[in-house]
């Protein structure tokens, strides 16, 4: 699980980044403009910033300069506009950024996008070692990451036992695919790309139908005490 700042200035945007990568089992942090973004970064760091270019107090562009002088552009951003231009896009990408999005962002891009910035991200040190050092860049760089949002199914009985047979056809038919996909899951581990590889579904259908079935997509997910 990884935190992910999503900083933008549309509500509706920051409300369905925040259930996909929800869904996907990262914590989501959210600001509605530079001033949010700054106090945020501040007090920790994120794994992943998502930056709107054009925001009505500071632009993404700015914000990501003062992040870069301040030293504090220890982790990957991505930036996304509705009205970015190629321009627009190198000088983000010259100032540290990690990659560009352009808006509407398609469910696959923004995973995708994800992914591999994170993947990108410099590791983390081992929470203990802060407490032997000096400055907060030191101590913010020795957080830990969480396990993975979904953990091995246990070894259970037959799938065809768990199934009500004596009901209407549609009941039984989404029984069964809850339970179909929820296997899945479990086996690849949570991992959205594996589960639309195995099914056959592509990424955008498979989240659709998973919401409609009602699956559990925090399922195995371990939460602090």
């Amino acid at each position: 699980m990884a935190t992910i700042l999503v900083v933008d200035d549309e509500l509706g945007i920051r409300a369905l980044l925040s259930d996909i990568l929800s869904d996907e089992g990262h914590a989501v942090e959210l600001a509605e403009n530079a001033a949010q973004a700054r106090a945020f970064r501040e007090r920790q760091r994120p794994d992943l910033v998502l930056l709107d270019i054009w925001m009505p107090d500071v632009d993404g562009v700015t914000l990501l300069k003062e992040w870069g002088a301040a030293e504090q552009l220890t982790m990957p951003v991505i930036m996304m506009s509705g009205h970015g231009t190629i321009d627009t896009a190198v000088e983000a990408i010259k100032l540290g950024a990690t990659t560009f999005l352009e808006k509407p962002i398609t469910l696959q891009k923004l995973l995708r996008g994800v992914e591999q910035a994170l993947a990108k991200a410099p590791p983390r040190a081992p929470a203990a070692v802060a407490l032997t050092r000096v400055g907060e860049a030191d101590a913010l760089e020795a957080l830990v990451l969480a396990p993975p949002p979904y953990l091995p199914a246990p070894p259970g009985p037959d799938p065809e036992q768990l199934f009500d047979l004596d009901r209407p056809l549609r009941q039984a038919r989404d029984a069964f695919e809850k339970a179909y996909f929820e296997f899945h899951l479990a086996r690849e581990s949570g991992s959205m790309t594996r589960v639309a590889d195995k099914t056959g579904l592509e990424r955008t259908h498979l989240y659709r139908k998973l919401k409609q079935l009602g699956v559990d997509l925090g399922r195995g997910r371990k939460t602090s005490p």
